[in-house]
């Protein structure tokens, strides 16, 4: 690593960690060296495999990055992974095997909704402060029920409600849906269908997917027949990627629209010419190197991205949200104190309830009422230009 490139890491991971560190001191005894130790439930294999897997070079990346800069102090994060295969039971067994571990501090869930709403009873009743980067909202609602669990990603109200706000700036009144058959997609719709009742904007169909199906070409087909002006995608990125296309074989020649659960790489690669000049709500990482950096969290993101893109050859949208958790966890630990002996779990679980930066994701504000942190400001309206996103306007 460089020494400019290491310097920069230094500044940044110090900056963070000095807003939330602010007045803590650790007294004149020994320096804590424990591990800081990350558990993460991830889809390694499985139908969501691409984006678990870039949640794991995020995650490593991040840890690196962290342990290098000096900002722990002595102290250095430690990441256990496990593959949860996509499956929400094998997701459970891994949950519960991390909270077993009392030199776990916190765990991290990846995009799997299914998984991290079934986890949430278990989560609690071990009190093992975990946040999931999977969107639904039931995954952190309703906070009494769910003390220890926080999230991490777009929320489906922003989403829809900046969707429908770019429909209606572009004169779009009449919108088929296509949306994933699960908790995440079934509350898109819902918040969807009360947006356009607002802009008075008409779904004129909507059909539903499985997350795990590798054909969408029929009810594509169906939603391009009818008389929609545009076809708005709410579903993972591969799927969008495959619906696109077959509207383009099935002649639609409306505007396509994405939530951004369906965003994943830079690039679009097979899906370029199907998806030009789509439209895509999600953050701004994913297009910083087209934003002017005029304020430090800007210059961190803009440095984010060209260190992930450097290390893997190019950027995925979903590492931002994995690399803000390992943040959130490290400094939530560095705060909480306790013995050097001992995990303080209901610590850490206090000061992720009140934590606030300006993150690689966008403005993080969590609070005891709001346990899901990515700001609606965080969201931003991008385009498909040249097989790439960028920024719009």
């Amino acid at each position: 690593m460089s020494p400019i490139r290491s310097a920069t890491i230094v500044a940044l991971a110090s900056a963070v960690l000095a807003t939330t560190l602010t007045g803590c001191s650790f007294g004149a005894g020994q320096e804590d060296t424990s591990p800081i130790v990350i558990a993460a439930d991830l889809e390694l294999s499985g139908a969501a495999a691409p984006v678990g897997k870039a949640y794991q070079r995020a995650l490593e990346l991040r840890v690196e990055q962290l342990n290098t800069s000096g900002a722990l102090g002595s102290r250095k994060i430690r990441l256990e992974v496990k593959d949860n295969r996509s499956d929400a039971s094998e997701s459970l067994r891994n949950i519960t095997d991390f909270s077993g571990d009392s030199k776990v501090s916190a765990i991290i869930m990846g995009g799997c909704n299914e998984c991290a709403v079934g986890a949430v009873l278990t989560i609690n009743e071990k009190k093992i402060p975990t946040i999931a980067l999977a969107p639904s909202s039931a995954i952190s609602n309703p906070v009494a029920d769910r003390r220890y669990v926080f999230k991490l990603a777009p929320n489906a109200a922003d989403s829809a409600a900046a969707l429908t706000t770019e429909l209606r700036r572009k004169g779009i009144r009449k919108v088929a849906v296509l949306h994933s058959d699960d908790d995440y997609g079934r509350e898109g719709l819902t918040a969807l269908r009360g947006e356009f009742d607002k802009a008075k904007i008409r779904l004129v169909r909507n059909e539903a997917v499985r997350t795990t199906d590798t054909d969408v070409s029929q009810p594509v087909r169906l939603l391009a027949s009818g008389e929609a002006q545009a076809l708005l995608l709410w579903t993972p990125p591969e799927q969008a990627s495959l619906a696109a296309t077959s509207a383009q074989e099935a002649g639609f020649s409306g505007s396509l629209f994405l939530d951004a659960a369906a965003a994943g790489d830079l690039f679009l690669g097979n899906a370029a010419r199907s998806t030009e000049r789509a439209t895509l709500i999600f953050t701004q990482t994913m297009v910083i190197d087209d934003v002017i950096a005029t304020t430090p969290a800007k210059a961190a993101r803009r440095q984010w991205f060209q260190d992930y893109t450097a290390r893997f050859g190019g950027y995925n949208g979903f590492s931002s949200f994995a690399a803000d958790a390992v943040q959130l966890i490290a400094d939530a630990a560095l705060r909480a104190g306790g013995p050097a002996d001992q995990v303080n779990r209901d610590g850490i679980r206090d000061v992720l309830e009140t934590s606030q930066m300006d993150g690689l994701s966008g403005p993080i504000r969590m609070t005891p009422d709001n346990h899901s942190g990515l700001m609606p400001q965080a969201l931003t309206t991008l385009v498909a230009r040249g097989g790439r996103w960028r920024l719009a306007g």
